[in-house]
Order: C-alpha cells, then structure tokens, then sequence
C-alpha cells in the first residue's frame, strides 16, 4: 500500500504532492510541532499553509483555497484569509494521524469561527484532507448542503 499524499493543485506554476514524511521535512519555520499552542482542543504537528504554497507558487489569479476530504467533502475559503494561519495537521505522536481521528491528513483554523457564521468557520476545519486546490473565484463548497 502506498504513502498516503496531500496535494496542492489548481491556480498554481507548481502542483505538488506530500507525504507525512516528506512533509516532516519541509523547513523549521513552516512547521509547528504542537498545534495545542494556538489550538488547546487539538493535537499534532502541523505544516502552516503557506510553506506548502511557497513550494508550489501560487498563480496570481488564486483567490480562494478549496480543501477536499477523500469523501467528497469540500470547503471553498478566501486564501488572503487564510494564507498565514491555516495549517495542516500530518503527524500525532510522530505517527500517521489514524482515519478515526481524521487522518491522514486534517486542516485547521485557529480560532476559527462557529459552523455557519463566518467564512473561516469550524466547518472549514477538513478532516481527511486528500487536495488543497487554489480557484480564481470560490470553489466547490460542500459545507451546508
């Protein structure tokens, strides 16, 4: 069985994809190891987003970052808001994050508003994360339907 992959794809020069371990990789100051300090509720080591956007430069037409869950899911948000603080969450315990907890792969916004009153809401916050894809214009949003 192969790697579980995130990738980055859309309005972008460079489409990529990541394993937890390669995500591990990416440089000190793009990753956080324990997301508990801007998230108490939750925990894990993170790669912030924009790390992951500087590896794939981002188109300059990009307005909206799509997240995709491996089941479909998807939440469509305005990437200017969530270009420095969105973060990936790849690793619990320096081990794949089980699919019981959301794996392989969870987005989170810190302090993220309440499901349905905001863009950056919880509701936002993917788990099963699979594709982070860059649109011009919103993307597919699955979130109230």
């Amino acid at each position: 069985m192969s790697a579980a992959t995130i990738k980055i794809e859309g309005a972008v020069h460079q489409p990529k994809s990541f394993t937890r371990d390669e995500l591990g990789t990416l440089p000190a100051d793009g990753r956080m190891a324990d997301v508990s300090t801007v998230a108490p509720n939750r925990q894990g080591e993170a790669v912030r987003l924009e790390c992951l956007l500087s590896e794939s430069e981002p188109d300059d037409t990009a307005t909206h970052v799509t997240l995709h869950s491996v089941d479909g899911f998807s939440a469509s948000i305005p990437l200017a808001d969530i270009r420095e603080s969105g973060l990936i969450i790849f690793q619990l315990d320096g081990e794949t994050i089980p699919a019981s907890a959301g794996g392989p792969f969870r987005f989170l916004i810190p302090n993220a508003a309440e499901c349905r009153t905001a863009d950056l809401d919880a509701c936002a916050n993917v788990k099963h994360l699979a594709r982070i894809e860059l649109t011009a214009g919103k993307g597919a949003d699955t979130r109230y339907s």
